[in-house]
């Protein structure tokens, strides 16, 4: 079976990559920010490869089949939120030079709001590993050999090992390779399912007209629009994953420019995905939505392109899961242990790090087995995320000139996350969105009180 071998050629790749970079990532600045050392194109590789996952492939390819072309949208909002963060941040982080978000927290306000972030961080992210392996499975279905289940562990011990071995050089270097086969992996599905329903006269043809709606459909209204952009969006704007490739630049305008290059790069590839899943609905109107891809994989792709393209999402998967493997471990190590636990010192904190990646990683395939579909995981962790942090991190940028206070943000994270947290297991209509709205009031009208009382308790203090 080629797709079979084409699989395990990329595998033993990748952990030969990792076995390589082993020997040279000897230093901490090596193991997680790749010694700061990253030009544009690794920059802008890396970005893509971690931007384009579970979710942009397996689960993008759903949207597209059940809503068509406004399915773009769950891509093209982190391309917004790329643009953003280009604009006003990017730049700026990179300046900090930094190795996780809680540092930037801790420098923005103190360590309590730096450790409240931390564990929404941590639980956030292995919700999202926890979603790419999901997608994992979903992808190496289409082998028809063994279950979803066994692909899942497979390819978690797979990714885990590899992270574990080289860490973030390893990833950078390798990034802007996958990010090219991804790109020829998904275009050329595009030319092969457009040839099958006989191209784009044919796709309308066979599809009700309100597939090919944009910006809007019927299906997809202005709040959930508004939703996307902004509990999807938000996410790039502020990301441990997205900011752990800024922290890797060679300098600030290289963070810059990558963030610009890439979100350029992005909008092509929302349209094409989105657009396999329209046409794979029009050929297999009977699947489930987020088996669209693994199903013109298996039913539309002659054998040898249908294994390239199965390594190509394998390579998303990868890229996105390896990502924020490190991303979460890394926060775990030098920003929540190290608050209960004395420093371990510097030569101790690479074999550290190592073994909490391999704790992160069993947790996430442990939660993997319990979740349903790839999106609704993933917008689950992205919800609690952008409610909790999102707000408080933005507005930090400009405390002075805001007047928002250490207390304040506190409060927004507890209560925004927790709102976040009950839309989602209670079902709560527009309280996913109320959530973040939430977490403005309490920010500004804790710190507002905070302020007020803050002369008095200095007044006491020098009574004192």
């Amino acid at each position: 079976m080629p797709e079979l071998l084409i699989i395990i050629l990329y595998f033993l790749v990748v952990m030969a990559v990792g076995l390589h970079n082993r020997r040279k990532s000897k230093s901490i600045d090596d193991f997680i920010v790749a010694d700061r050392k990253g030009s544009s194109l690794f920059i802008t590789g890396s970005l893509l490869a971690t931007i384009i996952g579970g979710s942009a492939t397996i689960g993008m390819a759903g949207l597209g089949y059940s809503r068509g072309l406004t399915g773009s949208w769950w891509l093209l909002a982190g391309t917004a939120g790329l643009v953003v963060l280009g604009i006003f941040f990017a730049k700026r982080v990179r300046n900090y030079a930094l190795y996780t978000i809680p540092e930037l927290i801790e420098k923005q306000y103190d360590s309590r709001v730096a450790l409240a972030g931390s564990i929404l961080i941590v639980v956030s992210w292995v919700g999202i590993i926890a979603g790419q392996i999901v997608a994992a499975g979903k992808i190496m279905s289409v082998l028809g050999i063994g279950t979803p289940l066994i692909w899942m562990v497979v390819f978690s011990i797979v990714f885990i090992a590899y992270t574990i071995l080289g860490g973030q050089r390893a990833i950078i270097r390798t990034d802007t390779l996958q990010a090219s086969i991804i790109f020829i992996g998904v275009f050329a599905s595009l030319g092969f399912i457009l040839n099958q329903v006989g191209g784009f006269d044919g796709l309308r043809a066979s599809l009700s007209a309100d597939r090919f709606a944009f910006p809007l459909s019927s299906e997809f209204d202005a709040y959930e629009l508004v939703k996307l952009l902004l509990l999807v969006g938000l996410t790039y704007v502020v990301g441990p994953d997205m900011y752990s490739r800024l922290f890797c630049a060679r300098d600030g305008s290289v963070a810059r420019k990558s963030t610009f290059y890439t979100a350029g790069m992005l909008v092509p590839f929302a349209f094409g995905i989105a657009l396999i899943g329209m046409g794979a609905a029009a050929l297999f109107p009977e699947i489930a939505a987020e088996q669209a891809f693994p199903t013109v994989i298996k039913e539309v792709l002659p054998p040898l392109a249908g294994g390239i393209v199965l390594a190509a999402l394998l390579c998303a998967v990868m890229s996105s899961a390896d990502t924020c493997l490190l991303s979460a471990s890394t926060i775990l190590t030098l920003d929540i242990i190290k608050s209960f636990r004395a420093s371990p010192g510097e030569d101790n904190i690479l074999p550290l790090s190592r073994w909490r990646i391999l704790v992160v990683g069993i947790v996430a395939m442990v939660l993997a087995w319990k979740l349903g579909g790839v999106i609704s995981s993933l917008l689950f962790a992205y919800t609690v995320y952008t409610a909790g942090l999102i707000i408080p991190v933005i507005f930090g940028f400009y405390r002075a000139k805001l007047k928002v206070t250490s207390t304040g943000a506190l409060a927004a994270m507890f209560c925004g996350g927790t709102a976040a947290v009950v839309s989602k297991i209670a079902d709560i209509q527009y309280l996913d969105l109320g959530s973040l709205l939430i977490s403005v009031l309490v920010l500004f009208g804790v710190s507002l009180v905070d302020n007020r009382l803050k002369p008095r308790r200095l007044s006491h203090m020098s009574l004192d």
